[in-house]
C-alpha cells in the first residue's frame, strides 16, 4: 500500500554518471526529509546525502561532495540522486529511506526501499 521504490541503478564505467530515483507510492514523499544510504561488500551502510521536505536544505558526505546532487520534483513523488564522476568506491547498493528527523544515521529512518545496485567498473 505505501512503499518507496528505488530505480536508476546499473553497471557504468569510472568517470561516467548514473540518476538514481527514489519513488513514493500511498504516501506524499514531501511531507519526509529523505535520505540515500548506500552498502558496499564487506562495509558498513554509510550515509550519503539527505534533502529536506522541501527541498531547501541537503547534505552530503565528504566522500560524495562535489560529484553527487540530490533534489526532489515539485510534484512531491520522488527524490533524485544524480551521480557524477563515479569512482570504483560508489560501487554499493544504494537505499533511499524516509525520516522525520534531520541526520545521516539509520536508526532514523522508519521506511526504506529495498535498494538499487550500482558498480563502477571498467
Amino acid at each position: 500500500q505505501v512503499q518507496l521504490v528505488e530505480s536508476g541503478g546499473g553497471l557504468v564505467q569510472p568517470g561516467g554518471s548514473l540518476k538514481l530515483s527514489c519513488a513514493a507510492s500511498g504516501f506524499r514523499l514531501d511531507q519526509y526529509n529523505v535520505g540515500w544510504f548506500r552498502q558496499a561488500p564487506g562495509k558498513e551502510r554509510e550515509g550519503v546525502s539527505l534533502i529536506n521536505h522541501d527541498g531547501s536544505i541537503t547534505l552530503y558526505s565528504d566522500s560524495v561532495k562535489g560529484r553527487f546532487t540530490i533534489s526532489r520534483d515539485d510534484s512531491g513523488t520522488t527524490v533524485y540522486l544524480q551521480m557524477n564522476s563515479l569512482k570504483p568506491a560508489d560501487t554499493a547498493v544504494y537505499f533511499c529511506a524516509t525520516t522525520r528527523g534531520w541526520g545521516l544515521v539509520s536508526s532514523l529512518y522508519k521506511n526504506w526501499g529495498q535498494g538499487t545496485q550500482v558498480i563502477v567498473s571498467s
